[in-house]
């Protein structure tokens, strides 16, 4: 009887089911996000096969999306330019991987501990300290760059790694990012685990910071971002060329050039090494920033 009852329900379920469909409405806006998806990956493939093209290729015009005859010798071309130089370009990939990595660790640390007490123990004066920060927003990176030059200069880093990442550890957008996570954890959490006799510093590290992870994510992204990108530290801090860092080293390769062609493959091919990371890395994090943007913490 149990097996018969079974085959009648499912087939009434059978029955009743009806096909999947979209209404004009829904159509219509399923088409125009696949051709919108199709436009923002247009520069994606023209960087991939850029990096590829021939030196024919390259200087076609109109230019072309899609490489006819792919080739690496691009690359081969980017890594003999510091082959018998003193400084090899490993140096300057060595740097960049290093501060970047490090300009991670302590944005996301400092930017977590600065809106920690700011929004959950409320002393006097946390409004005027936040409110501050986010003015700091408003000013452009230019005008600060000569008080950062003094401040470098003053405290004897140049030439350092600490030149590389001091100018890069305030993050205000971290800041906020995290301050506005950290105030939706609810405060009978904390309470809870202070009366389980956590110390502040355990239960920072222990409940508040693998809550907000969402937010981690998406600060580690935007500080990467800016440290692996940046060319003002080694251009305005470092005079030992050892110190410098790979995207400082890509910029240099067309300046100063006797003609627009030479070096234009090496470029291309450098370009793509640049875009990389920050795409592999973004695709790993995307559903922590989406979480993070929609402030979507414990309710």
């Amino acid at each position: 009887m149990k097996t018969t009852s079974a085959f009648r329900l499912s087939g009434l379920w059978r029955r009743k089911a009806k096909p999947f469909r979209l209404t004009p409405t829904e159509k219509i806006s399923a088409v125009l996000l696949v051709f919108l998806s199709i436009f923002m990956l247009a520069p994606l493939v023209y960087i991939f096969n850029n990096a590829l093209k021939p030196y024919q290729e390259l200087f076609n015009y109109p230019p072309t999306l899609w490489v006819r005859s792919p080739s690496l010798q691009n690359f081969i071309e980017l890594w003999a330019i510091t082959k018998n130089s003193a400084i090899p370009m490993s140096r300057y990939i060595f740097n960049s991987v290093f501060v970047a990595v490090a300009t991670v660790v302590l944005v996301t640390g400092v930017s977590a501990m600065c809106a920690y007490p700011i929004s959950k123990h409320k002393f006097p004066g946390h409004k005027i300290v936040f409110g501050s920060i986010l003015v700091t927003l408003l000013f452009a990176p230019e005008t600060v760059a000569i008080p950062r030059y003094l401040v470098v200069s003053n405290l004897g880093v140049m030439d350092t790694y600490f030149g590389h990442l001091l100018p890069m550890v305030a993050v205000p957008v971290g800041v906020f990012l995290m301050k506005q996570f950290i105030d939706q954890l609810p405060d009978e959490l904390l309470d809870a685990a202070k009366i389980d006799g956590a110390r502040e510093f355990t239960i920072f590290l222990k409940v508040v910071i693998p809550i907000c992870m969402p937010a981690v994510a998406t600060i580690s992204i935007i500080a990467f971002q800016d440290a692996w990108g940046n060319t003002e530290t080694s251009a305005l801090f470092m005079q030992d060329e050892t110190m410098k860092t790979f995207p400082f080293f890509i910029s240099t390769l067309t300046s100063n050039m006797a003609n627009n062609v030479a070096r234009q493959g090496a470029a291309a091919a450098a370009a793509l090494f640049m875009f990389l990371p920050n795409l592999i890395i973004f695709l790993l994090f995307q559903s922590k920033v989406i979480t993070t943007m929609a402030h979507s913490g414990i309710k």
